[in-house]
């Protein structure tokens, strides 16, 4: 798939807010990567060093097949055309100087290798606010994501996005991840895993 733009969607699931120690916002928040930040499956992670922890975040992520300007939530998911899980790689102890000073999250965000992204599954109606998935590193288990725990759906994601954007086939859309997000080292293994969506690995150099 020949990605056009990859949107990000913060601050989605209640339990990752207070475990952040964030007060909740009456909006998600909304950032961007560069497509040159995915790593496909099996390819390394390279890791950046000397910038602090790097944490990382599993989501859903969707593709669209289309799109336009102000849709309505009613029509939303009709501009899906498959769905995968990702990573939404960040480098928390940079996030927090730039939320601190209230600069813009690109430096701790969309780096290279910011956006490991699994295999694409066609999307066919399937109910994606009742998909499970979990992230293991090194066999343990950090984050385990029920879709339905979003506070903005992914018929509700597009919707706002289609306000100042365009939306159109091509676009990627992470939309947000739960609680366990946790720091990676260089020599990890970590799984993305769901059963409606398949199994996912990377090593991390």
């Amino acid at each position: 798939m020949d990605i056009k733009r990859i949107f990000c969607i913060g601050r989605n699931y209640a339990a990752h807010i207070e475990e952040l120690g964030n007060a909740p916002d009456s909006d998600c928040v909304v950032f961007m990567k560069p497509p040159s930040c995915v790593v496909p499956v099996g390819q390394p992670i390279r890791l950046p060093r000397g910038v602090g922890a790097v944490h990382h975040e599993a989501e859903l992520v969707v593709a669209l097949n289309g799109g336009g300007s102000d849709i309505a939530i009613e029509q939303a998911l009709k501009h899906v055309g498959a769905f995968t899980l990702g990573l939404d790689l960040t480098l928390r102890d940079l996030q927090n100087q730039l939320k601190d000073a209230g600069k813009p999250w690109e430096l701790c965000k969309a780096f290279d290798d910011a956006a490991p992204l699994g295999h694409w599954v066609a999307y066919r109606g399937e109910d994606l606010q009742a998909l499970e998935f979990k992230c293991h590193v090194n066999g343990a288990l950090r984050q385990h994501g029920q879709t339905r725990d979003m506070l903005y759906s992914v018929a509700r994601q597009i919707q706002i996005l289609s306000r100042t954007w365009a939306l159109a086939a091509g676009d990627v859309i992470y939309t947000g991840t739960p609680k366990g997000v946790g720091p990676l080292q260089a020599g990890d293994s970590i799984t993305l895993e769901s059963d409606a969506i398949g199994r996912f690995e990377w090593s991390c150099g």
